[in-house]
């Protein structure tokens, strides 16, 4: 009965959450040995390198994204991967780009590729907000500082593709001049960034 208890536990736990790791399961006392006897039944996956889910669960846009916060819950979501989920890009990033503080290690998993950045003092702290998506808490650097971030890291992504994003912010009214200008100077890319600035004003 014990173990149908546990077990029962560890899926109900797993449809409220979309991703379990194996700590979470320590936080309940439920034993990780059930983790790896639900796998071999066939009623959990490993969805990474310590990261289970149910195998019919729905696949989300944010499921890369969900999966980083899990391993990762400092990193702050940054750059192409930021853009995107503010639907400022056309791009399709093929890693799930980050910001961590200065002297961190990029998180090691098999999915989903990841592309780390590191940043200090305010670069780091400032414009990081928080959203949920699947029931876990995404932090994401908001429109103007990935703007700001986007012209820092220009040769990486692309001066393209910082424009296109500034343009399509500017136009449809997510941002102000103001904000823009305060990244800038935060980033230290303001004089990159004055020209376009003074064309969109």
């Amino acid at each position: 009965m014990r173990t149908d208890t546990h077990s029962h536990r560890l899926l109900h736990l797993l449809r409220q959450k979309g991703v379990l790791r194996p700590k979470e399961l320590d936080d309940v006392g439920i034993p990780r040995v059930y983790l790896t006897r639900l796998t071999a039944s066939g009623l959990l996956e490993k969805a990474g390198r310590g990261l289970y889910r149910l195998p019919d669960s729905s696949f989300t846009e944010y499921e890369g994204m969900t999966m980083v916060a899990r391993r990762a819950p400092q990193a702050v979501f940054c750059l192409l991967t930021a853009l995107q989920f503010h639907e400022l890009t056309t791009q399709l990033p093929r890693q799930v780009w980050i910001a961590m503080p200065r002297g961190s290690h990029a998180p090691i998993m098999d999915y989903p590729p990841v592309k780390m950045v590191q940043f200090s003092g305010p670069a780091y702290l400032e414009g990081i907000e928080i959203h949920e998506r699947d029931q876990v808490p995404l932090r994401v650097y908001g429109i103007a500082k990935t703007i700001a971030d986007c012209f820092k890291y220009r040769n990486k992504i692309g001066l393209d593709v910082a424009i296109e994003a500034l343009r399509d912010a500017r136009a449809r009214q997510k941002i102000s001049a103001d904000e823009l200008w305060h990244y800038a100077k935060v980033c230290r890319v303001a004089n990159v960034m004055r020209p376009y600035l003074e064309a969109l004003a």
